[in-house]
């Protein structure tokens, strides 16, 4: 198989591993205060949120940054539970700018976010890599995969979501929270069972 498909495989595991569901939860939280017919500002969010990790992760396997792999993986979860907390406040805008103002400010989040989570890939990838003599190849498929799987990810939430809204006919604003809220509790969990967490405290 050629290493490309083979990266891009990992990446797309790697981002969908039910095992390793912290990014799942933070796509998760992203899209959890939008419909189906929104798909477009979904879009738009996601794409700040993979331009933010693609920029860390090519910096942090090419080795030019360079920073604590325990403080990122304490910083990932802070990222999901203030990513959840702020959808409990979220309103949907009814003026144009108030609506442009708030959505630039949720691609802002995104965007910063994603610069943490890069890192946190990049940890993953260069365990991978080993001794490739070139990473730009293995870096481009990887950064695609998780593209990928990022997309499925949202694909179901709104999928879900409509269900949920247009089937069903619960409440937008219950099921915003009881998501935000589900999402918000494991990130908690896995801050308060952080190792490097523990350590700071003691």
């Amino acid at each position: 198989m050629d290493d490309f498909i083979i990266y891009l495989r990992l990446g797309f595991d790697h981002i969908t591993d039910p095992s390793g569901y912290d990014h799942i939860l933070f796509v998760v939280a992203l899209c959890a205060v939008y419909t189906l017919r929104q798909w477009r500002q979904v879009l738009i969010l996601v794409t700040a949120f993979t331009i933010g990790h693609s920029i860390t992760l090519a910096l942090a396997t090419l080795q030019l940054i360079h920073y604590k792999t325990q403080l990122i993986e304490l910083l990932i979860p802070i990222t999901i539970l203030i990513t959840a907390v702020v959808n409990f406040f979220f309103q949907e805008p009814k003026a144009r700018f108030t609506k442009a103002v708030n959505q630039r400010g949720r691609y802002s989040l995104a965007l910063l976010f994603g610069l943490i989570h890069g890192m946190g890939f990049s940890n993953y990838l260069r365990s991978l890599l080993g001794r490739e003599a070139s990473i730009v190849k293995p870096l481009l498929a990887f950064n695609l995969g998780l593209e990928i799987g990022q997309l499925v990810i949202v694909s179901f939430v709104l999928l879900l979501t409509y269900v949920i809204l247009d089937i069903v006919h619960s409440s937008r604003l219950r099921w915003t929270l009881v998501v935000s809220g589900i999402v918000a509790g494991m990130a908690l969990s896995l801050i308060i069972n952080n190792e490097y967490l523990s350590e700071l405290i003691k």
